[in-house]
């Protein structure tokens, strides 16, 4: 396919995509470790500056700030983990898209499991203050945009060390 070709410098951009509790965190770190990469995280830049996890702007902002790093960072060659959640496909499809212009690969992992077991896993690694609620898990799997086949089909094949 035309847009899964190989990245003109080497760089690579890594989407870790799934709702708390899915494993993005194991994943992308075992990733960043095997690849090498630089993995960006939200929920990590917050908590070292005290921020709210809950806090949506100063949430976009972090994200607008990793992204431009991100950025930075493949234009130098390099992979770049994005560990979001990327909930939303225009979300994935602007990073896909910003990320190819740099001449990047990029690559999808969509982790999932069923409520039951995300809220089990939330609530064993108690990071959450407020604790997230049962409810709070039934809602974002129901808002949540599950990568279709044709959108995989938009990425490229995972890099050595990972599995989709």
């Amino acid at each position: 396919m035309n847009a899964m070709k190989k990245s003109s410098n080497g760089a690579r951009l890594v989407i870790v995509c799934g709702l708390p509790g899915s494993g993005k965190t194991t994943l992308a770190k075992r990733l960043a470790e095997s690849l090498p990469a630089v993995r960006l995280a939200p929920d990590e830049w917050m908590d070292t500056l005290a921020i709210d996890l809950y806090d949506e702007e100063s949430r976009a902002r972090i994200e607008a700030l990793q992204w431009k790093l991100g950025q930075d960072l493949l234009k130098l060659g390099l992979t770049v983990i994005i560990e979001w959640g990327t909930w939303g496909r225009s979300e994935r499809d602007t990073l896909r898209e910003g990320a190819r212009k740099l001449g990047a690969a990029v690559e999808l992992h969509y982790l999932s499991a069923h409520p039951d077991i995300l809220f089990e896993r939330i609530q064993h690694r108690g990071m959450e203050d407020p604790p997230i609620k049962r409810e709070d898990v039934l809602r974002w799997a129901e808002s949540i945009e599950v990568p279709t086949q044709e959108e995989m089909a938009l990425f490229d094949p995972p890099s050595q060390g990972g599995e989709n």
